[in-house]
C-alpha cells in the first residue's frame, strides 16, 4: 500500500472500559486496514478528540464508568464534532432510535466481527 493510501485510512476511536473487549474490537478493525485509537472512558475519548481532527467514527460502549456513559458521549461528540459518525454497543441496554444522535447506529453485544466491519464500512465509505 502506498503512503498516500495509508494517509487516507479511516480512523475509528473505540471507547470501551473492558480491556479485553476493547482490544478484540481494535484487532478486528485494524485487520480491515482501518486505523484505531483507544480510550477506556468518555473523558479519555474527549481528550483524544480534542487533539485529533482525523477521527471518522466513534465506536462506544454505552455502560461505562466516568463522567458520562456512551449515550451522553455520543450526544456530546455529535454536538462538538458533527461529521463524526457514531456507533454504540451494549449487551445490557436496549437502544431506541431516538437515544442516539441522527445517523447513529447500535450493535448489540456480542456482535459478530463481520457485522461490526459492515457497519464501519458503510459509515466510512458509504453503501
Amino acid at each position: 500500500m502506498s503512503s498516500a493510501n495509508a494517509a487516507r485510512r479511516p480512523v475509528v476511536l473505540i471507547v470501551e472500559d473492558e480491556f479485553l473487549i476493547r482490544s478484540h474490537a481494535a484487532q478486528i478493525i485494524e485487520d480491515a486496514e482501518v486505523d484505531v485509537l483507544e480510550a477506556s472512558n468518555a473523558d479519555e475519548a474527549i481528550s483524544i478528540l480534542e487533539a485529533r481532527s482525523d477521527i471518522a467514527v466513534l465506536f462506544t460502549d454505552i455502560q461505562m464508568p466516568g463522567s458520562m456513559d456512551g449515550l451522553k458521549l455520543a450526544a456530546a461528540v455529535k454536538g462538538r464534532w458533527p461529521p463524526i459518525k457514531i456507533v454504540a454497543t451494549s449487551g445490557f441496554v436496549n437502544v431506541r432510535p431516538n437515544d442516539l444522535p441522527e445517523g447513529g447506529r447500535f450493535l448489540a453485544k456480542p456482535y459478530h466481527p463481520a457485522q461490526l466491519m459492515a457497519t464501519l464500512r458503510e459509515l466510512t465509505v458509504g453503501p
